[in-house]
């Protein structure tokens, strides 16, 4: 008897459960391709990230109020400045104290907005890379894996945050504590910014092993998502990195 008429039941393919959004968290310290491959089935919300980056920027920042000053934050930045002290040496008082609140107001207002302003950087990095990868590397990324790579990417930021808190509540005299580097995270941490040589002092402080880490699970994440081999995705991003660095360097040589 023929049995052509008959045919055996479809198995269904268990589908693979997604993480939750604490477990790519977690996974992004200690299994970060678990965290990227399941941004690439899809689960790509970052909202966790965001408010987690935020709770330890407000926290950094309600240390160096408690401990510092933002007044004192000014004044160091100025010290630090060569330039800077000259234009506030030829500044009338009025002027000088104009500035000096001018100055703390945008300090202040740079750590409450915070989450904002990250926002802000990581939709200009999610559009520079998606470009990148796909264009230069014949990627298949989309925007929204892209900007959830970048948001768990950054999470190391939170042990910057944590240092620099440490640093702050374990004695540091508020008279040398620098806001554009306050963990000893880089070699720039470990030099005079006064005495340096400014283009010498940009590259040190350039080489910060909290952004090396982070560029590393960018990279990691980007050619994850765009289904590319890793090494391109860590040409794209140190690539990048290069170029601002670079940058940053000549830059800092042209002012000082």
């Amino acid at each position: 008897m023929s049995n052509m008429g008959f045919q055996p039941a479809a198995v269904p393919v268990p589908q693979e459960q997604g993480l939750s959004q604490w477990q790519r968290v977690a996974d992004s310290f200690v299994a970060p391709q678990k965290t990227f491959d399941d941004i690439k089935r899809g689960n790509r919300s970052w909202w966790l990230p965001l408010i987690i980056a935020a709770l330890f920027t407000y926290g950094l920042f309600g240390a160096i109020v408690q401990k510092i000053g933002m007044q004192q934050v000014v004044e160091n930045q100025v010290h630090m400045d060569a330039k800077a002290q000259e234009r506030m040496a030829q500044a009338t008082p009025q002027q000088r104290e104009l500035g000096n609140k001018v100055a703390v107001r945008i300090t202040e207002g740079a750590f409450i907005g915070g989450p904002v302003l990250g926002l802000i950087g990581a939709v200009v990095i999610t559009l520079v890379l998606w470009d990148t990868i796909n264009l230069g590397f014949g990627g298949k990324a989309n925007f929204g894996n892209i900007i959830a790579v970048v948001y768990y990417g950054w999470l190391p930021s939170i042990v910057k945050a944590l240092l620099g808190v440490a640093v702050i509540y374990a004695g540091m005299a508020p008279e040398s504590f620098n806001i554009k580097n306050f963990a000893p995270t880089n070699l720039g941490a470990f030099l005079d910014p006064v005495d340096t040589n400014k283009a010498l002092y940009a590259l040190a402080t350039s080489l910060d092993a909290i952004t090396i880490w982070t560029l590393v699970l960018v990279s990691i994440g980007v050619a994850t998502v765009a289904g590319v081999k890793r090494s391109s995705g860590y040409i794209a991003v140190f690539g990048w990195w290069i170029i601002v660095v670079l940058f940053g360097v000549g830059w800092a040589a042209l002012m000082g």
